[in-house]
């Protein structure tokens, strides 16, 4: 079908005359560069669908790039973020809603005592490296090389607007690889404040890797042997992958947690948690924002969490991912195509074999966003609990069509 984007188009000229970036559009949009024809403007959420402002419709697989895990305009947490927004957001201190959170997320995650609450994702692994840096004294952090943390000077994939003292103390080693932290180590001359990991290496760009069992659980023995806090950056997976933590299957309990996205169900709303042992130095850090007791994303935070749990959220993600993941098998080898489905089917991502430069990958976007689906080709996916069967057959209708277009051009996007 032909997607009409005038409405778009003309925003995206205004923005640019007013905003400093190409296109006027900035933050993910930008970092994971959209292809041609995608929308960069929408008007509306509901479910697993959302709506561009030229009136398109498509069934939503970034999830607004993760926060939405319940679906676009939830009524339990719609209806709890409004009765509280009547009777005010931002006051002179925190509502009740802060103890009820901090008590639920404190119940919810085995190794979590206590919690703190932010805004964004940066925000929260930024408070969990202060905190560790205050429990040990120490200067180094480290960072499994091309891990994405954030976007603060110490953690930005771009260096522009960066010095090297903002990350002459963050030390790379490589995801899945134990030895090569323990060698951080020692080139730290044990000097090390916290190692921070993702779950499973999601960079965009990059087929998913998920964590050797053993890997993690090394990182802890390392960590418990020199003294270091673990911190688990959970902002992108956490409340997809498992309702306590997402090495919590594995066996595997860090001493800081960093959480965002799918906690408030797309209210702003971020948190640490940690240990008792790291209570004290949390308490002497400065970290505040103006926004970060809002009672209404702590409203929708809870209903959220609350929601997830009842109706066993992480279950349902995992059936409506695994049967996109065998649909996408069982059409690709229809059309003679090779694929590789990477990561857990909660957030799934998808490369062809043999697409270097990606040039299949991007036609498979563009096709299945002109028959009504939206996901992106070089940033991993995301599902929710509004992903029922009927949507992601919907989904899988527009994926068909989509393998369709790249067989036919295989040759040429050789």
């Amino acid at each position: 079908m032909s997607l009409k984007r005038t409405v778009n188009d003309g925003l995206v000229a205004r923005a640019a005359a007013v905003l400093p970036w190409r296109d006027g559009i900035y933050g993910h949009m930008s970092t994971a560069r959209l292809p041609a024809g995608y929308p960069q403007f929408y008007a509306s959420g509901e479910g697993a669908r959302v709506r561009d402002v030229d009136g398109n419709e498509y069934v939503d697989l970034m999830c607004s790039w993760g926060p939405v895990v319940l679906g676009h305009r939830h009524p339990a947490v719609e209806a709890a973020a409004a009765a509280q927004a009547r009777m005010g957001d931002t006051l002179d201190g925190p509502t009740v809603q802060i103890v009820e959170l901090a008590e639920l997320l404190t119940a919810t995650a085995r190794h979590a005592d206590w919690a703190m609450f932010t805004k964004n994702g940066t925000d929260a692994t930024t408070v969990c490296v202060m905190v560790a840096r205050a429990a040990t004294g120490r200067r180094n952090v480290l960072v499994a090389g091309g891990a994405y943390h954030g976007s603060a000077p110490w953690c930005t994939p771009r260096l522009d607007g960066t010095v090297e003292e903002d990350r002459s103390t963050f030390v790379p080693y490589d995801f899945n690889d134990l030895a090569s932290a323990e060698a951080a180590v020692d080139r730290c001359g044990g000097d090390v404040a916290a190692v921070i990991v993702s779950p499973f290496r999601h960079d965009a760009g990059y087929d998913q890797e998920l964590a050797d069992p053993a890997f993690a659980r090394g990182l802890r023995a390392l960590c418990d042997r020199i003294g270091a806090a673990l911190i688990l950056d959970d902002v992108r997976a956490g409340f997809r992958l498992h309702h306590g933590g997402s090495w919590d299957p594995l066996g595997v309990l860090p001493d800081l947690s960093a959480w965002g996205k799918a906690l408030g169900n797309g209210f702003a709303i971020s948190a640490v948690t940690g240990t008792d042992a790291l209570r004290e130095a949390a308490s002497r850090i400065f970290a505040t924002g103006s926004y970060w007791f809002s009672a209404v994303a702590m409203s929708a935070a809870l209903t959220t969490l609350t929601t997830l749990r009842e109706q066993d959220g992480v279950a349902a993600m995992q059936r409506a991912g695994q049967r996109l993941r065998d649909g996408l098998d069982r059409q690709a080898a229809a059309h003679g195509l090779q694929i590789l489905q990477t990561g857990p089917v909660q957030m799934p991502y998808m490369t062809f074999v043999d697409d270097p430069h990606k040039a299949r990958l991007s036609l498979f976007g563009q096709e299945a966003l002109r028959n009504g689906l939206f996901l992106h080709p070089t940033h991993n996916w995301f599902l929710s609990t509004a992903h029922t069967d009927e949507e992601i057959d919907r989904a899988l209708e527009a994926t068909d069509a989509a393998f369709s277009a790249v067989a036919h051009h295989v040759e040429e996007l050789a």
